[in-house]
């Protein structure tokens, strides 16, 4: 028996209907007057979504191996898959398991470090939603391990954390106002965007996954106070498009912590103290009108344009390995999540304003055909293949064209100087 906490066949349906979602959401925002989606953070949410879903596909870390031990011989077989009852308790146990897993993930820091990618996002939207973090296997499943024991069979288990991370996509967004009595019971628009307010009087508050009222049990709900507009983000900006440096910022940090403070007493409560402590001899001062400010780089046309095409390519070429994942060996997974991070990474290496970025696309994506046909790195035949070709191929005729036509503006502008 295999079970992994988010490895649902739930989740690979749900896919297309969360991108759905996401344009009428955005169309939407635009009819109304009210867009809450940037290219640049959108295209940085779905990156880091897609990437976040190669570490279920390869299956790394330890929680499967530790499931089954636990399924074979530490099981207490108090809950039968023939029992109608058994699936109700289990959604209600995997959600009170999700509330202090998260609400522990917001408390210590060495968790911290693998959730902020979720709270990077300055923008609430349904984007945000696919905000997932690639390193979250290293421990979150410590956390559901009672339910195992208790007897959950893996089906059950797989299926409602299946639906309850679905749920969980509708709640990000400002479109959905006040739903009265639902917000007493569950996890809603308006106070799950408290969530993601880094504002002092909102921030760590309203963890649960389907249910609020575990947060009303424990003491940390929160309402939305009139007079406070929420201000998204985290209270240390990210202030980068790359998935990479979401993943691990909050480990650097710590890691330069560690090295700097003198105290060795503090060296390891970096790692294991509240999210926002530092050692005395870290803490940095911050500038107040930087709270409102949102990373936001001027950018040209040419490479907006760039990046929305690299974000559908994205969503088609991952979509493609998640959906035929069979086909495929994992040594192709591997190369397939190294080509979606390189790209995306690049990608938000120009998002920021460097346009030499696009040279290292060329030369990426010069060097990855070549691969893939003279090394046969990865099986030509695939759809998977075939759709990473066509993105690459187009990426390096189009950096051709850009530089082509930047090439002759340059001429025709040294030509008007010299007449």
């Amino acid at each position: 028996m295999e079970v992994i906490t988010d490895k649902s066949s739930i989740i690979t349906f749900a896919i297309p209907v969360f991108f759905l979602l996401i344009v009428i959401e955005y169309f939407y925002g635009k009819y109304i007057g009210k867009n809450t989606y940037r290219l640049n953070d959108t295209v940085t949410s779905i990156a880091l979504g897609m990437i976040s879903r190669f570490p279920t596909m390869l299956n790394l870390g330890v929680q499967s191996i530790i499931f089954v031990y636990i399924s074979s011989y530490l099981n207490l077989e108090l809950l039968s898959v023939k029992n109608p009852l058994t699936w109700i308790i289990a959604f209600l146990l995997y959600d009170l398991s999700y509330y202090w897993m998260h609400r522990m993930h917001h408390e210590i820091k060495i968790l911290w470090a693998t959730h902020s990618v979720h709270h990077h996002g300055e923008d609430f939207n349904l984007a945000t939603a696919l905000r997932q973090t690639s390193t979250g296997w290293l421990w979150k499943w410590i956390f559901y391990m009672p339910m195992i024991i208790l007897g959950v069979p893996g089906e059950v288990f797989v299926t409602v954390a299946g639906v309850n991370l679905v749920y969980q996509f509708w709640v990000h967004t400002e479109h959905i106002g006040h739903l009265g009595f639902l917000e007493k019971v569950f996890i809603t628009p308006m106070n799950h965007g408290i969530h993601h307010a880094k504002n002092k009087e909102y921030i760590d508050a309203n963890y649960g996954g389907v249910f609020i009222i575990w947060d009303r049990m424990f003491g940390t709900y929160i309402a939305e106070k009139p007079e406070i507009k929420p201000v998204y983000g985290t209270a240390t900006p990210l202030n980068s498009w790359n998935p990479i440096w979401a993943n691990f910022q909050v480990f650097s940090i710590m890691v330069k912590d560690t090295i700097k403070t003198k105290s060795w007493k503090d060296k390891i409560k970096v790692w294991f103290s509240q999210t926002y402590w530092r050692p005395d001899d870290c803490i940095e001062e911050k500038n107040p009108d930087d709270f409102y400010k949102k990373f936001n780089p001027e950018i040209g046309s040419d490479i907006k344009i760039f990046s929305f095409f690299q974000m559908l390519f994205t969503i088609i070429v991952s979509g493609s390995v998640l959906t035929f994942l069979s086909s495929h060996t994992y040594f192709e997974v591997i190369l397939f999540g190294i080509s979606l991070i390189s790209l995306t990474s690049l990608t938000g290496y120009l998002m920021q304003g460097n346009r030499f970025a696009y040279q290292l696309l060329f030369y990426f994506s010069v060097l990855s055909v070549s691969g893939i046909y003279y090394f046969e790195l990865i099986n030509s035949q695939l759809l998977s293949t075939k759709l990473l070709v066509a993105q690459l191929s187009i990426n390096a005729l189009i950096v051709i064209g850009i530089y082509f036509i930047q090439s002759i503006s340059f001429t025709k502008y040294i030509d008007s100087k010299t007449n």
